[in-house]
């Protein structure tokens, strides 16, 4: 795998959305990675799961800490952004789940063909937004018959990168994935996996 020091995120803009509910790590520590590699990012989160301009994130086995939301979901534009990174957490993806508008803003980066990283619990996401058929996904490991019934093929491995889409299973996985999820928002760009 390559070194992440070698690839430079400056000048993309990156999405980060999340709700309450959001596993700490799977925001924070990719959030870090981003942003030490150039990437301007913006935490994203509907207004349901705020609370003064923060979510409350899950740390494990409670709840962590706040984190500062910058941009609220209803004036969110994916044309703003050049990929969008989902972390995971039970909760988080299921309540997005429930946010029309959090899976079309899903959806619109999968239809015009910009990388989507997703860790966890957050394919959830990807599977609302029509985005596995025929792709090859990991997970957190009770998703799988799910992803399998939306058409994916589920394996079960530290990370897998595959036509615009970037998965992983666990917070353990964290640094393998900031590192595939870093070099492959640093080549690729929209339009290359548009939806047909």
């Amino acid at each position: 795998m390559a070194n992440i020091d070698n690839f430079s995120l400056k000048g993309r803009r990156i999405a980060i959305l999340a709700t309450k509910g959001v596993e700490e790590v799977e925001l924070t520590k990719p959030k870090k990675a981003l942003e030490d590699a150039g990437a301007e990012v913006d935490v994203i989160a509907p207004q349901s799961g705020m609370k003064n301009g923060k979510i409350r994130a899950w740390d494990m086995t409670d709840w962590g800490e706040e984190i500062p939301v910058k941009v609220v979901l209803s004036s969110a534009k994916s044309g703003d952004y050049d990929a969008l990174h989902l972390p995971g957490g039970v909760m988080n993806p299921d309540y997005l789940r429930l946010e029309p508008q959090a899976i079309e803003f899903v959806r619109s980066f999968l239809r015009d063909g910009k990388p989507v990283a997703a860790i966890c619990h957050a394919p959830w996401m990807l599977i609302n937004a029509g985005g596995v058929q025929g792709r090859m996904l990991t997970s957190w490991p009770s998703l799988q018959t799910d992803l399998r019934n939306a058409g994916a093929e589920w394996v079960d491995r530290e990370v897998v990168e595959d036509r615009g889409l970037v998965t992983s299973r666990k917070p353990d996985d964290i640094p393998a994935y900031n590192k595939t999820m870093i070099e492959f928002f640093s080549r690729e760009t929209a339009h290359q996996f548009a939806a047909a």
